[in-house]
């Protein structure tokens, strides 16, 4: 018979390897996946502070949320979302929550030489493609439009060497239909290397997106993840160093950048997605906070806070193990764009 230590050691694994994750629905409703072990609806940004409660809306087909680099992505088409890495047994497999039927499905995919242990991507707003970099190489997915799975394996194709180093640890962030990559050994701070979608074409050099006052996001190591528009392609993403000293906005038309307030919870381990108008962070003990976003609105956005979702919270509590809000730490876990820590 299992004994009282062995079934608490046996609960502390599960709560170890439990990795959920946050996206948002094409409505812009906050979705919480593998929190707690269901997955939540916290709807509209405007309710998330309330006193109500998420919605419950796990249901069969659903993964484990337990893969080592679990991420979610939103087709905005198709009101989709698609996770990668979200289950142990089967890490090659995306799974598709079709956000309108409320219902799962598992996609088989071919990996190759993709390392699904080893990378970050972005999934491309008009071509609904993944683009991912593992160790030296630029991969892609043609996901269609699927909203739910068929019956053909999809393969993820190798489509070139990538200008970088085997060990670089990719920071990758989408806008204006342009994969931005941070930290590149070699580009000065506050810069980026572009690869160019439709063309598949890297840029030969780097783009500069200078603060106001002529500082610049630091070349670091870090998450980035985009804000939507209401339907068109992204124009700004937000890069998170991991000492969340302070949230980074780049305007891709504009070539500038904005300095936000950085997270309460300085966790390592935290992934971040982004709507239209709000940047969501879930840390590595589950708790979900996000700041307010305007574009466009510099005296706004530089006055936002953090605030909790507090609707989340009351039906899935934070774990007290892990994450606190002076939480420092190294490189590792999962990313909102698909490495050890770096946001889609």
């Amino acid at each position: 018979l299992p004994t009282l230590v062995s079934l608490l050691l046996i609960s502390a694994s599960t709560t170890v390897n439990a990795r959920p994750c946050v996206a948002f629905d094409a409505n812009w409703n906050l979705l919480a996946f593998g929190l707690d072990g269901k997955d939540w609806n916290a709807g509209l940004q405007a309710t998330w502070t309330g006193s109500g409660q998420a919605s419950d809306i796990t249901t069969t087909g659903r993964p484990s949320f337990n893969g080592a680099n679990t991420t979610c992505f939103l087709s905005q088409y198709t009101n989709a979302i698609y996770v990668l890495n979200g289950d142990a047994s089967s890490l090659s497999s995306i799974y598709i929550y079709d956000a309108t039927a409320k219902s799962w499905t598992t996609q088989a995919v071919t990996t190759g030489s993709f390392d699904t242990s080893s990378f970050d991507a972005i999934l491309d707003h008009d071509t609904n493609l993944f683009y991912a970099l593992s160790h030296d190489n630029l991969f892609s997915l043609d996901m269609g439009l699927l909203k739910a799975a068929n019956s053909t394996p999809l393969a993820w194709v190798n489509t070139e060497a990538a200008p970088y180093p085997s060990n670089y640890q990719p920071v990758m962030a989408l806008a204006q239909n342009h994969i931005h990559f941070l930290d590149i050994p070699g580009v000065p701070a506050g810069s980026a290397d572009i690869f160019v979608i439709h063309y598949s074409y890297f840029q030969p050099q780097s783009q500069a997106y200078p603060l106001p006052n002529g500082s610049a996001f630091p070349a670091t190591y870090g998450q980035a993840t985009s804000f939507f528009q209401p339907s068109d392609v992204q124009q700004e993403f937000a890069f998170i160093p991991q000492d969340s000293s302070a949230v980074y906005v780049i305007n891709v038309e504009t070539n500038t950048t904005q300095a936000l307030a950085g997270p309460t919870y300085k966790d390592p381990q935290a992934t971040y997605f982004a709507s239209v108008t709000a940047l969501v962070q879930l840390t590595s003990n589950g708790t979900v906070s996000f700041l307010p976003y305007l574009e466009g609105n510099t005296s706004t956005n530089a006055a936002a806070t953090w605030s909790p979702v507090s609707i989340l919270a009351s039906v899935a509590p934070p774990s007290t193990a892990t994450a606190s809000s002076t939480a420092t730490g190294t490189n590792g876990g999962a990313s909102a764009t698909g490495t050890s820590p770096s946001g889609s």
